[in-house]
């Protein structure tokens, strides 16, 4: 038993079960024991690799974008530049490096990142001290300062809680989390119906609701249209609605039981961009794909940039292959299939760069996908 297992069962024997979104919460984010509050995750020694790790060109394309946005809303003289879950600071440090060759962005630059673990706050500091601009941490985006926006959410939607409904004898009922009688957690239903508007699927059916991603997503939306700015969320994930369980766990690189070790593994759900966009149209944003990642990495010239790193490889080009292959696939469990891009931009920005000569949303598949571990 994991010591947030323990608090939880204790949780739970007074309180009564607890809903799917505050068991991700909490295993996520507990002060004491949560996943991402005590520990660095990513990379070959952690539980999972993110798009950054893998190589440098990730990053400097979402920088190079970034530059192309701010160019597009005019130049302004500031701009914020903001990451949402920032990992290492890996995609950062490699998206302002790439900057340098657009004339006055870095200038125009400033730079906050979204992070609630201390663990991972000081280690986006240390990857961010020689970047050679000013960084400031939030909470929450309730803390961003005012101006125009510039955001980045790599991996960050599929990490926000997600309450999970299911249908059973035509009616919804919410899923829960308990207690069996030897103390071990277990899923159940609510015996109450759940008010949702959606007709009950068939028995057994699941259906997830985005409520703080769908929040975020039209705050961030609603900010970018009232004083200009985009915003790019790259996750794996769907175009819903769709049924599906997308809950899953990973320890050491390698699914788990989502119940099993509470607090020791990280916690996901696949994204449901569909809503997303429904959020920030509503808040009066344009939106734009989603697409696939390969095709929105192609559009921006990952092959041209590979070939030139390549050219000074000392392993001629060997890494530099497979990272690229890694990122583009788009065969049935690659990344360039599973994980969709999507924009948020100002009225008339005009089609942003990567979202030109790439199949649009009706276009792509309407299934929850896999997760590259």
């Amino acid at each position: 038993m994991t010591p947030l297992h323990a608090e939880l069962a204790r949780l739970i024997a007074v309180e009564g079960p607890i809903t799917v979104a505050r068991y991700m919460a909490l295993c996520l984010g507990d002060p004491r024991f949560g996943y991402y509050m005590t520990r660095d995750p990513f990379g070959a020694d952690g539980d999972f690799t993110t798009a950054p790790e893998i190589s440098q060109m990730f990053g400097e394309l979402v920088g190079l974008w970034c530059a192309d946005a701010w160019q597009r809303m005019g130049r302004p003289g500031r701009v914020l530049l903001v990451e949402l879950g920032p990992g290492r600071g890996t995609l950062m440090a490699d998206a302002l490096r790439a900057a340098r060759i657009v004339p006055g962005f870095r200038d125009a630059l400033e730079v906050h990142l979204v992070e609630t673990s201390p663990v991972l706050r000081e280690r986006q500091r240390a990857t961010l001290a020689e970047a050679g601009v000013a960084v400031s941490w939030h909470a929450g985006i309730e803390d961003l300062p005012d101006g125009p926006l510039l955001v980045v959410a790599n991996e960050f939607f599929d990490a926000l809680p997600v309450r999970q409904i299911v249908a059973r004898g035509g009616r919804w009922h919410e899923r829960l989390v308990g207690l069996d009688d030897a103390g071990g957690l277990i899923f159940g239903l609510a015996p109450e119906a759940f008010p949702a508007s959606a007709p009950a699927g068939p028995d057994g059916g699941v259906l997830e609701l985005h409520e703080l991603g769908t929040r975020i997503a039209a705050t961030l939306a609603g900010r970018i249209a009232a004083t200009g700015g985009a915003m790019l969320a790259i996750d794996y994930g769907y175009e819903g609605p769709a049924l599906g369980d997308t809950l899953q766990a990973l320890k050491r690189h390698a699914f788990v039981d989502v119940l099993a070790d509470p607090g020791e593994a990280d916690l996901t759900v696949h994204v449901d961009f569909h809503a997303l966009g429904v959020a920030a149209r509503g808040a009066g944003a344009a939106v734009h794909g989603p697409v696939g990642q390969g095709a929105f990495l192609r559009e921006l010239g990952i092959a041209a940039r590979a070939a030139a790193l390549s050219r000074r490889a000392a392993d001629g080009g060997e890494a530099q292959r497979r990272a690229l292959a890694r990122l583009t696939d788009e065969g049935p469990a690659g990344m360039g299939s599973l994980f969709k891009v999507l924009a948020v931009t100002q009225a008339g920005l005009g089609t942003p760069a990567g979202f030109d000569s790439v199949p649009q949303a009706g276009e792509l598949s309407r299934s929850p996908g896999g997760e590259s571990s």
